[in-house]
């Protein structure tokens, strides 16, 4: 997972090292830091942000996503390679993999803010701090109907971009501090943001990132790290391979249990596995599984086919323990390679192993059709077990049963279960727009159900916004059903998707619009009188979830609401979790001495002397009152995330075209490329008891 996807070596690295490899593009001048993305305008913005022009003029990064979708991609091994530290007599080759997808994101963040360490290094708010305060100020009058105005999407695009650029492994917006998960820091913030700073084409903020990441990163800490998220967050480059190298070398590590199954942390310095701490020591099952994507993209760039065998053997123990209609219990012991306990749930712990099966499919460009069938497999399982629908409105919930199948339903989701809306319809047409997607022989009313399933979970997920005072989602939303819970083969009993597709498959089908049976948004009083907001769960953490949700659906639907409701969701986040400081006359920038931090939701009560700016954006201890108590925390994914999605949802269809694309589960963008030689599924399923 090299530099979040992007390949490319610089131009000083590939003629010093007497090579011409050139990946497929063109390159030309005014590019962003040795990717070989030109820049259209590079003359900047002019909103001192340091950036050079837009995202739209990123042209050369569309020939690179998008063109011939089976290519090959260029693969490391071509150059010459050292060998990794853990290849040879002590077998200590493994190791690279982990590191190489650790390593580059977490590097690029650090430098982005210019160090963890001190207030001084939040770096200019200036005339943009300042112009996103008066645009807050006039949200009330932009409450008009889209329909009476044309939107201009290019100008919204750009406000995203305003609220990226204002201003640590984690950053303290409120008290203006910065905390290091290790001694020294690791990059993580800068790291995990890089590859939104391409795409926003912030080439100054991405030349002082890899200057860094060059010259200070340092993977050698004593210290242990959680081996699932250092892994998503950082993606390297091919200038940064020996960094990559050296932190997935201690990283694989995590791999050497009795079972194949990673332990939950590792230590950086000894890369010894550590079981955790909690749970009888098991790994979290959506941990252990959401590494594939990383560690097969390295594979296939260094050629080192023991990087694909090491994850891939997971997916076998896992799949081995034949769990019922596909559905995981959310741990596993690393020691054995069996589940712990049989709480089943796509929230927290079971998310992403169900995300990983149709894009692993997908990031091989359908060569490996085993995940596919995992994925069907648990989606006919999820729509069996876990879909019920709301008492009044009739919403459709993905529920939990926290003691197996065979037990009593939750219907309770967490925030992070909203980024199923997405990838259900990404499944069900591989990315592409649904118009075209149905005009393909193999489309089956199947699909055309999945489609429905995705547009009644997505409306149910942006209702838990609409639900709250401040139009921000809590962490956990509860929801009220009847007491024989209405489960979906209730409300459809025919329904494809209780049936393998190749069953669903019928030459005569005409594709057609399933209507959706929820209540109408408009109806707010019928369908929000069943939702129930607890008072432990009324955090914000500024999460990607329903907003990456509601990127796939407009690229592959074309449904214009989806991004309306975005734009509604963005000014929420601008508006309840900005930090805004008013600042006196005579006040210079990081003079702290005459400021203060005010409330951002309201109008300040003098502004006749003195001026006021957003410094930073923080996370919510309670989205469900207004003014919102602020938690002064800034998680990484805010920018390498939630705002990469805003961004790309407010971007033109055939920017990062999503048919030639996966996004890992931290945003980050990968190419699809074509499996073969070494490179390729070595495991089959054992028969279903």
């Amino acid at each position: 997972m090299v530099g979040g996807g992007f390949v490319h070596s610089s131009q000083n690295d590939r003629s010093q090292q007497g090579l011409d490899w050139r990946a497929p593009t063109a390159r030309s001048g005014g590019n962003l830091g040795g990717y070989g993305f030109a820049s259209k305008n590079n003359s900047g913005t002019g909103n001192g942000n340091g950036s050079s022009g837009g995202g739209a003029g990123l042209g050369n990064m569309n020939s690179f996503f998008g063109g011939k979708k089976n290519r090959d991609l260029p693969v490391y091994k071509d150059k010459p390679y050292f060998k990794p530290r853990r290849t040879g007599p002590n077998r200590t080759a493994s190791r690279v993999v982990y590191a190489v997808v650790a390593c580059f994101m977490m590097m690029l963040l650090y430098v982005f803010w210019g160090g963890w360490g001190s207030p001084a290094a939040v770096g200019p708010v200036g005339e943009t701090g300042e112009n996103l305060w008066k645009w807050i100020q006039t949200f009330d009058a932009e409450d008009e109907p889209a329909s009476s105005k044309k939107v201009d999407w290019e100008e919204r695009r750009e406000k995203v971009k305003d609220v990226f650029t204002i201003r640590y492994d984690e950053y303290k917006p409120v008290s203006k501090k910065g905390r290091n998960m290790v001694e020294g820091g690791m990059g993580w913030t800068i790291v995990d943001a890089l590859d939104t700073m391409i795409l926003m084409n912030l080439t100054s903020r991405v030349q002082h990132a890899r200057h860094w990441i060059h010259n200070s990163l340092r993977y050698d800490q004593n210290h242990d790290v959680n081996t699932f998220e250092t892994t998503i967050r950082a993606p390297g480059e091919d200038l940064y391979i020996e960094k990559a190298a050296d932190l997935a070398d201690r990283l694989l590590g995590a791999f050497e249990s009795p079972s194949g199954v990673p332990y939950a942390s590792i230590n950086l310095n000894t890369s010894l596995g550590i079981p955790s701490h909690a749970d009888g020591g098991a790994s979290s099952t959506a941990e252990a599984t959401t590494v594939q994507l990383e560690f097969k993209y390295l594979a296939k760039l260094t050629g080192e086919a023991e990087y694909w065998e090491i994850v891939e053997h997971v997916m076998e123990v896992v799949d081995n323990q034949q769990a019922e209609d596909g559905l995981l219990p959310i741990f596993i012991y690393a020691d054995k390679g069996e589940f712990r306990g049989r709480n089943i749930r796509l929230g927290s712990r079971g998310d992403s192993y169900y995300e990983y099966l149709i894009k692993q499919y997908l990031q091989t460009s359908e060569g490996e059709p085993i995940y596919k069938e995992m994925w069907d497999e648990a989606l006919t399982g999820i729509s069996k077990h876990l879909i019920t629908y709301t008492k009044n409105g009739r919403m459709a919930v993905l529920a939990e049963r926290p003691d197996g199948l065979d037990h009593s339903l939750l219907p309770k989701m967490d925030h992070l279960v909203c980024f199923m809306p997405g990838t259900i319809a990404l499944g069900a047409t591989h990315g592409q727009l649904l118009s075209k997607a149905r005009q393909s022989s193999s489309w089956s009313r199947r699909q055309d159900e999945e489609i429905l399933l995705a547009r009644e979970l997505m409306k149910t997920c942006w209702a838990t916004y609409l639900a709250t005072t401040t139009g921000l989602a809590p962490e956990i939303t509860y929801f009220k059903t009847d007491s024989t819970p209405l489960m979906l083969s209730d409300v459809y009993p025919d329904s494809a998707l209780f049936l393998p597709p190749r069953s669903s498959k019928d030459s005569s089908y005409t594709p057609e619009e399933l209507d959706l049976i929820s209540a109408s948004l408009e109806d707010k009083d019928v369908w929000k009188s069943d939702i129930e907001i607890h008072a432990q769960d009324t955090h914000n953490l500024q999460r990607p979830e329903t907003v990456e949700s509601l990127f796939y659906m407009y690229r592959i639907t074309g449904d214009k609401q989806y991004r309306e409701w975005g734009w509604q969701m963005f000014k929420s986040f601008v508006k309840h979790t900005a930090v805004v400081e008013k600042v006196s006359p005579g006040d210079h920038e990081g003079d702290d001495s005459n400021q203060r931090i005010i409330d951002s939701s309201h109008d300040a009560d003098d502004q006749s002397h003195a001026s006021y700016r957003v410094v930073g954006f923080t996370s919510l201890s309670n989205a469900n009152i207004d003014p919102p108590m602020k938690r002064d925390n800034m998680e990484s994914f805010w920018m390498a995330e939630t705002l990469k999605y805003f961004y790309l949802l407010f971007s033109d269809r055939d920017f990062i075209p999503v048919e030639d694309v996966v996004f890992n589960t931290e945003a980050h963008i990968f190419p699809r490329f074509k499996v073969g030689g070494d490179l390729k599924t070595g495991w089959s399923r054992k028969p279903r008891e």
